[in-house]
């Protein structure tokens, strides 16, 4: 082999190699960014005595401005009083007058999607007692078995502090809107379960709420984000990029003033 050739051979070799990809250093995971929260709004999730059973208060890293109960700008044609359930956007919300609710996220399993259109509350419980399902029994005996007779009402119940019971036509649809000791799955979508909320909000909720006369609606996938944006233009849902609520009623005057709509506004067609 000729000093020519090893050197051919060499500079060949430093070609491939720097056509190689570079291996990606490992870098430490970046530590979750936690959003600081005014006190006021750490004050409405702290833990609470409520009768015989402590309430741990939520962690703030489930908490954020989006998730944390609010009044905020509602365009419904429903009377003030009346439930409206978005379980595509995981939002509740509780008309009240002049185009505002107050809203709370949700946590939303099967059930969840499984049932819309209207219903009402005749009742609700104050730590109510749970039972499994038939089908819970099937799909997880070990899990559900102990449970079999039914569970009373406690820090660890699955129906949380409160409950209330939809019902329809007179009868028990089985969808409840309730409490749940696992503040983490408050915003997702789940296996099971109705309508879930952390504890101090459907406590706050229950409150508010007049049993025996409040109607619900819950809404179909195709009508979520329903009552975020002003009549006439489109809703706010989960794939949409919100306009601030100052903003929208600036805009909503505008187009009052000048008979547009807001994605005239906006630039739309």
């Amino acid at each position: 082999m000729t000093l020519q050739t090893i050197l051919v051979g060499l500079v060949l070799a430093g070609l491939i190699g720097a056509c190689a990809p570079v291996p990606t250093p490992e870098l430490p995971d970046p530590e979750p960014k936690v959003e600081v929260l005014p006190p006021e709004v750490l004050r409405m999730y702290e833990g609470l005595q409520d009768g015989d059973v402590w309430i741990e208060p939520v962690d703030p890293e489930y908490l954020s401005m989006e998730t944390i109960r609010q009044e905020v700008d509602y365009w419904t044609d429903e009377r003030a009083g009346t439930i409206i359930v978005d379980p595509w956007d995981r939002y509740l919300y509780l008309v009240q007058n002049d185009n505002r609710a107050m809203r709370y996220t949700v946590g939303v399993g099967e059930a969840g999607r499984d049932f819309s259109g209207d219903a009402t509350i005749p009742y609700g419980r104050e730590w109510p007692r749970w039972t499994p399902t038939p089908n819970m029994l099937n799909k997880d005996p070990e899990t559900y078995e102990p449970h079999r007779s039914g569970m009373s009402g406690g820090a660890e119940n699955p129906l949380g502090a409160r409950a209330l019971y939809l019902h329809r036509g007179g009868k028990d649809t089985l969808y409840r809107i309730h409490g749940t000791p696992q503040p983490w799955s408050i915003g997702t979508a789940s296996s099971s379960g109705c309508i879930r909320m952390f504890q101090q909000d459907v406590i706050d909720l229950y409150e508010r709420v007049d049993k025996g006369r409040t109607r619900v609606t819950v809404l179909r996938e195709d009508q979520a984000g329903q009552g975020t944006r002003p009549p006439g233009t489109a809703p706010i849902s989960a794939t949409s990029t919100p306009i601030p609520m100052a903003e929208a009623q600036t805009l909503q005057r505008m187009a009052d003033d000048d008979a547009l709509t807001l994605d005239m506004l906006l630039g739309g067609s």
